[in-house]
């Protein structure tokens, strides 16, 4: 296990120097999960996915990719990117579970992990303020990296079960 990459040599916080590293294609996917209540799975679905408050997957997709490309204001060390790439899907599954991917992608210096972690946790929290209306007792399951490509090592998280 290496050492904290954030701390310098005297322990204190500091944004990462990637001036020397090599720019390469980058590639981060991230996964949310909620689960809603039946009785708002069942709402959801038969209305198309719509609220009053709107489209909720398509509004949940804007967000994440707005949140995404912006990760830098709300992450102290990350770096400002220019984002080549971010697709969002989210699907509805059985049970009230409802997985959202988040996948972005650079040419760069430094990785996208949070900002794909950053997309997806947003729009689960879109989802949560669209519905919140229908039920409070929703729930964000979980919120993981699921793989990164580029970089100095690639990731990729075994399957597990749901």
């Amino acid at each position: 296990m290496g050492r904290l990459t954030h701390l310098d040599a005297a322990n204190r916080p500091t944004m990462v120097d990637v001036g020397d590293k090599a720019v390469t294609h980058r590639i981060a996917t991230a996964e949310a999960r909620l689960r809603m209540p039946r009785e708002v799975a069942e709402a959801l679905r038969e209305s198309g996915h719509r609220t009053k408050k709107g489209p909720v997957f398509d509004t949940a997709i804007v967000a994440a990719v707005m949140r995404a490309k912006r990760t830098h204001e709300l992450i102290p060390f990350c770096h400002p990117l220019p984002i080549d790439k971010c697709d969002v899907q989210i699907e509805s599954g059985a049970g009230g579970v409802i997985t959202i991917r988040c996948q972005v992608a650079v040419h760069h210096r430094t990785g996208v992990e949070m900002e794909a972690l950053t997309g997806a946790t947003v729009a689960a929290l879109t989802l949560y303020d669209m519905c919140k209306a229908l039920s409070h007792d929703i729930e964000i399951l979980s919120v993981r990296l699921l793989e990164k490509t580029g970089g100095k090592r690639d990731f990729k998280r075994k399957a597990s079960q749901k």
